[in-house]
């Protein structure tokens, strides 16, 4: 395992591929490719009016709002977010993103890797 240096402008985005997923990208920063073991780093960038539908996985979510705004379903509740909120998303709890902001609203979303 070593250390890993790029720059954001060199990984490629792209749109996420999920039905019902409008306007949304994701660019995957660190991954297993990178040598990460335990977690995958990846930024989001859903734009004016895009969502990403109601969904689960079987891992968690640490989240971390660069910019924009936007509102996050969690089950039956939802939060209005902003530059600095931070959110925590329980694995195969359902979830779904929309922007509601005027600008991109970009995030950082933190995975486990499965083994």
């Amino acid at each position: 395992m070593r250390e890993i240096v790029k720059k954001i402008d060199l990984i490629p985005i792209k749109p996420v591929e999920m039905d019902r997923a409008k306007e949304a990208y994701i660019q995957w920063l660190i991954t297993p490719d990178d040598g990460a073991p335990r977690f995958a780093m990846r930024r989001f960038i859903i734009k004016k009016g895009g969502s990403i539908p109601k969904h689960a996985h079987w891992y968690e979510h640490e989240i971390y709002v660069l910019k924009g705004n936007g509102i996050v379903g969690i089950e039956d509740r939802t939060y209005e977010v902003s530059e600095g909120s931070v959110l925590f998303v329980p694995p195969e709890v359902p979830h779904w993103y929309k922007n509601i902001g005027e600008d991109d609203w970009e995030f950082l979303c933190i995975i486990p890797i499965r083994k």
